[in-house]
């Protein structure tokens, strides 16, 4: 099945695991980069990336190309901010939610502390999808490698193969 990894990542988690789904699955990758970057450091970090999921922003994007008519599954990935979904994930959806109706959708999401199940039941709402075909929470997985961590990213890869 033609698959196409969609994610945002800030601090390399969210691409970590979307490189491994690339490498393990065959999956096309597509990262979204807003054009004006969010901080990375410090409370301010928290701050800003918090408020703008909390307010569901919808942050321009760098343009990018791809045509979804060619995948048959799209899975999101994104980081966790205050129990949400990141704002560039929003975007693309929200830009494209015509060319997903009918596709498959799976997600997974990366944390540090929790609110990943919150999250992906709002991105499975925002999407149009009563939940995803497959769907993988992870903790700290570039920032904190471990074999168990990695041993749940190829489980999660291997339901995709299924």
């Amino acid at each position: 099945m033609k698959t196409l990894v969609v994610y945002y990542s800030l601090e390399g988690n969210t691409e970590y695991v979307a490189k491994r789904i690339g490498e393990k699955t065959g999956a096309d990758l597509l990262k979204l980069i807003p054009k004006k970057a969010y901080h990375d450091k410090g409370f301010a970090k928290f701050f800003w990336g918090g408020k703008s999921a909390v307010m569901a922003e919808k942050p321009e994007l760098e343009a990018y190309d791809v045509d979804l008519a060619a995948y048959e599954r799209i899975v999101f990935g994104f980081p966790v901010w205050a129990s949400n979904f990141t704002p560039p994930i929003r975007t693309f959806v929200e830009d494209n939610k015509k060319e997903l109706n009918g596709k498959k959708i799976a997600a997974f999401a990366c944390q540090s502390g929790s609110g990943a199940e919150k999250a992906l039941a709002k991105l499975a709402k925002t999407v149009g999808i009563n939940d995803f075909e497959k769907k993988a929470v992870f903790i700290d997985p570039f920032a904190r490698k471990s074999d168990e961590m990695e041993a749940r990213i190829e489980a999660f890869c291997d339901t995709l193969n299924a």
